[in-house]
């Protein structure tokens, strides 16, 4: 379908709620989205597509077709949205790379030696699951718990068949593992420990501490002491385990915290869990930087806990999301409990929050490499100043103490790094009073002279023009461009009170505040200061030199040459005052020597 036909079409929709489902022309799903109204919300995507950011427009510019299933409700169009948006995977909808959910813990008293295992998903079999308890990470560590509390094995011998093949591992020399392995060992004390593991699983770490206490007395009471030295320790390390709560079966945490974090280039969402206070574990899922963080994590909120198997009894977000009643309800209808999605505004919560997008942050940053961040900033800083980002900016700025020694800078930065061999300075020609925008328009005169005539140097086109100054200094500079018949996108750099660039403003006077985003404002900052810097430095330059060469002016016998030479010899105008009469005569003729001489000898007298 073209363009228009898919316009047409959208606006044939009903206003009803519903999913549209964006295809390609191999007829591949390439975005799924959910609507209140069907007709306002597809329509929109081919209204005015310049007003779309560039991840929508190339969306867009992909579509053949498009299919809508109109719902009922809102509420059953949500279901329906993450139920395709799961099955088809799109490749426009931001997606969690992994859905596999939390693994549990299985347990088969059934079998002769039962073993306790970590399996991803429930099964009707008749074994016992337990979870699930976090990430695989989480898990791993309540099963290496257990195993340790109850020194079962961790090798991989398989029970009956390895009973007495070979030696005790090394686990049972470091009284890890009780050598089930051996034949002294029997099948029927396996099989009480392997009980004994249920019960803990299940919470009941007083039932099985009360357990190992009266076997241990029955031992001590049959004088078999160090029967009853094992039971101690292994009732200390029940009690131990009871204590730390490592494990509460069947739940994962009672509050979920929703962090979000985002680099120039990347961004992540991060939940933290946390059970009566105590954070548990750290899941996230890292990505592009997103046009919409709010859509963002909306969409991975709803995958991430559709496909975790359990929801918290709250949900901690750290801004407001679309639809969250909804997915409430969604989530009850799912599990049987309904959490309670909050936005914190002061006290704990808010300071979890915070911990948690920090957490989101970190990683994002972890892995933004730093050409990465860079290119991010000059597309972010095009479509601050709606144009393309600019590969190459060049930024002027003008130097003058009471109109004296009057200089200007040319500073190039491309690809958002400064480039010194394109550097410009100009001494300004002609100007004996201070006057900033006649300044100004002589350099751009004189730059884009040579760059109309190829000049060496000066052949390179900028993309963007920065202007040290505000609207007026930017008007100089396009009414020179305009009579240059010449066309860059220009922006003057507004200041604030601590001589910051806080704003860009074009000539017709709109201001770009760039103080709102650190990345840009830090970029166009170090423009700035390195303009600031140049200029100055060849100002001071130029000054320091008429100083210098000043004192020696009208000295009889004294030109350019001689003046050089002395300075080469003595290095400073003062060191040539405080030289003696035969030093000068040794560099200069007789008369000029004793000219120099009596200058600052009957000086100092005076």
């Amino acid at each position: 379908m073209t363009f228009d036909e898919l316009k047409a079409k959208a606006l044939t929709l009903p206003f009803a709620p519903g999913v549209y489902i964006m295809r390609d022309s191999t007829d591949q799903v390439i975005y799924v989205g959910k609507a209140k109204k069907l007709k306002n919300r597809v329509s929109q995507y081919f209204q005015d597509t310049a007003s779309h950011t560039p991840k929508t427009r190339m969306m867009v510019s992909k579509i053949h077709h498009f299919d809508v299933i109109v719902a009922a409700s809102e509420f059953e169009a949500l279901v329906l949205e993450c139920s395709l948006i799961k099955r088809y995977m799109p490749k426009y909808n931001i997606l969690l790379k992994d859905d596999k959910g939390y693994p549990y813990l299985r347990l088969d008293m059934r079998e002769i030696y039962p073993v306790i295992t970590m399996v991803s998903k429930l099964a009707d079999d008749g074994a016992d699951y337990f979870g699930p308890y976090g990430a695989r990470s989480a898990t791993h560590a309540v099963l290496e718990a257990i195993q340790t509390t109850l020194k079962l094995p961790t090798c991989h011998r398989q029970f009956p068949r390895d009973i007495g093949k070979d030696r005790p591992c090394l686990n049972y020399h470091m009284n890890l593992c009780a050598g089930w392995c051996q034949p002294e060992k029997s099948c029927t004390e396996y099989r009480e420990t392997m009980l004994q593991a249920r019960q803990l699983l299940q919470g009941n770490y007083k039932a099985v501490a009360e357990e190992i206490r009266k076997q241990m007395l029955q031992a001590a009471e049959n004088l078999k002491f160090e029967t009853a030295a094992t039971l101690r320790d292994r009732l200390n390390a029940v009690e131990n385990l009871g204590q730390k709560q490592l494990v509460t079966a069947g739940t994962l945490a009672d509050t979920d915290v929703i962090g979000y974090g985002e680099t120039e280039a990347k961004a992540c969402f991060a939940v933290l869990h946390f059970s009566g206070g105590n954070l548990l574990d750290k899941d996230y899922e890292l990505f592009a930087r997103p046009d919409e963080k709010t859509e963002a994590v909306s969409s991975l909120l709803k995958q991430y806990y559709l496909s975790r198997g359990l929801a918290p009894r709250r949900v901690l977000l750290p801004f407001e999301i679309d639809d969250s009643d909804l997915f409430s309800q969604l989530l009850e209808q799912q599990y049987g409990r309904r959490p309670k999605l909050h936005v914190p505004q002061r006290g704990d919560n808010i300071r979890l929050v915070e911990l948690a997008c920090k957490n989101a942050f970190e990683e994002a940053q972890r892995v933004t490499g730093k050409e990465e961040r860079t290119n991010a900033t000059l597309t972010l800083l095009g479509k601050m100043l709606a144009i393309e980002p600019p590969q190459r900016i060049e930024s002027y700025d003008i130097s003058n103490i009471s109109g004296t020694d009057i200089v200007a800078s040319m500073v190039v930065f491309a690809q958002g790094k400064p480039r010194k061999s394109d550097y410009k300075r100009f001494k300004l020609e002609g100007m004996t009073n201070q006057d900033d925008y006649a300044s100004m328009e002589q350099v751009l005169r004189r730059r884009f002279t040579h760059f109309i005539a190829k000049d060496r140097g000066f052949e390179q086109a900028p993309d963007l023009l920065l202007i040290d100054g505000g609207i007026a200094h930017a008007r100089v500079a396009q009414n020179l461009l305009d009579e240059l018949e010449l066309h860059f996108p220009i922006f003057g750099m507004v200041k604030d009170d601590r001589h910051r660039t806080r704003a860009l403003v074009t000539p017709g006077g709109e201001e770009i505040r760039i103080d709102n985003n650190q990345a840009v404002f830090s970029l166009i900052g170090t423009i700035q200061e390195e303009t600031h810097r140049f200029a100055i430095t060849y100002h001071r330059q130029l000054r320091s030199k008429r100083l210098r060469y000043s004192e020696l002016d009208g000295i009889d016998g004294i030109g350019p040459k001689r003046k050089q030479e002395l300075l080469r010899q003595f290095k400073s105008i003062t060191a040539i005052g405080q030289a003696t009469l035969p030093e000068l005569e040794r560099i200069l003729p007789r008369d000029a020597a004793a000219a120099v001489y009596h200058h600052f000898h009957d000086q100092s007298k005076t």
